[in-house]
């Protein structure tokens, strides 16, 4: 099949289960309801995605309030209780983070509840979603290893340890999200890529890696108006990620001032391109999908495209992005019978 359908992995949570429109959300259910009301959280985005049209599904990510921290809930190693504040992605805001105070390992499994419950409620190819080493070591203090790199391959050896149970599982895709990339361009080619590699060693599924200028809040989109009319950063690390062992490369295409151009730096990769806005409440036409995918045409071969949305969904409304992905269902159809 031409243009692929997927989303890039969180969407929102409904208001029973969480504060609605909130990238960090409060829980509104405890104990076992919870637990209950995740799993019917999952179901529903299940059926969303495919009522939509979606190709590709994910479990939405309702089984966890933020996509960094639902992996480091299952990490010991960590602590929880005594924060401290730090820059975030080269300071571009501050956070209070948790604290890597000793060797890190893993708990037991982090996502096999809800991947095990997608599986069984779903026929079409299912992708789950992992935060990326490096921005995980991004998104931590570091008060043991005296290393950021040291200390994001701890990392990518537990996130590798959770990506093949994930595949034992039954999943089709794992992605790895890592907007850190888009931030430390000159890392990336130096040892980002390489635990990146180190994250999915001896996986046999499709892999992917998610790269964007972040969701929809003020302090991504102030900081995207800081940098002019190009966003030409990618150019740093475009060539070293199509030499890599990564399957697929996911980034923004729609309204985004990435230059299309770019994409030719990525060789023989499968591209994954943002056809949904998700800093906008704006419903994009389908019509407006297909204009996007035949622009992408001209730097991808269309056999290489996979459509989806420039980031998580997790903010948005819930109406707004449920309208967002049948757009995005019905534009992939329309193009594929232009392109047919």
């Amino acid at each position: 099949m031409l243009f692929p359908t997927t989303v890039a992995g969180s969407l929102p949570k409904p208001s029973w289960l969480a504060e609605p429109d909130k990238l960090w959300p409060k829980w509104r259910l405890e104990g076992a309801e919870l637990a209950q009301g995740k799993l019917d959280a999952t179901l529903l985005a299940i059926k969303s995605q495919e009522d939509a049209g979606i190709d590709i599904v994910c479990d939405g990510e309702m089984s966890r309030q933020h996509f960094v921290h639902g992996f480091l809930e299952f990490v010991d190693g960590i602590d929880t209780e005594h924060r401290v504040e730090m820059g975030i992605r080269n300071d571009r805001y501050k956070a209070m983070v948790p604290q890597v105070r000793g060797a890190l390992s893993l708990k037991g499994r982090v996502h096999q509840t809800e991947t095990a419950f997608a599986r069984a409620h779903t026929t079409r190819k299912l992708k789950m979603t992992l935060p990326g080493p490096m921005t995980i070591a991004d998104t931590v203090a570091d008060a043991h290893y005296g290393d950021k790199i040291k200390m994001a391959m701890a990392f990518a050896d537990l996130l590798n340890k959770e990506a093949k149970a994930l595949q034992a599982d039954g999943v089709d895709v794992i992605q790895f999200d890592e907007p850190a990339f888009n931030v430390f361009m000159d890392e990336v080619p130096t040892w980002g890529i390489d635990a990146l590699h180190r994250a999915i060693d001896g996986l046999t599924c499709t892999t992917a890696v998610h790269i964007c200028y972040g969701y929809g809040i003020k302090a991504n989109i102030d900081w995207k108006n800081s940098l002019g009319d190009e966003w030409t950063q990618y150019e740093k690390i475009f060539p070293a990620l199509g030499k890599s062992k990564i399957n697929q490369i996911s980034l923004e295409a729609i309204n985004s001032r990435v230059p299309l151009k770019l994409l030719s730096l990525l060789g023989d990769k499968d591209v994954l391109i943002g056809v949904i806005d998700v800093a906008s409440d704006v419903v994009e036409t389908p019509e407006k999908v297909v204009e996007v995918i035949a622009e992408v045409t001209k730097y991808v071969p269309k056999e290489r495209i996979v459509c989806g949305t420039n980031c998580g969904m997790a903010p948005m409304h819930r109406d707004i992005a449920e309208a967002k992905l049948v757009a995005l269902g019905k534009g992939a159809k329309l193009a594929r019978e232009k392109f047919a």
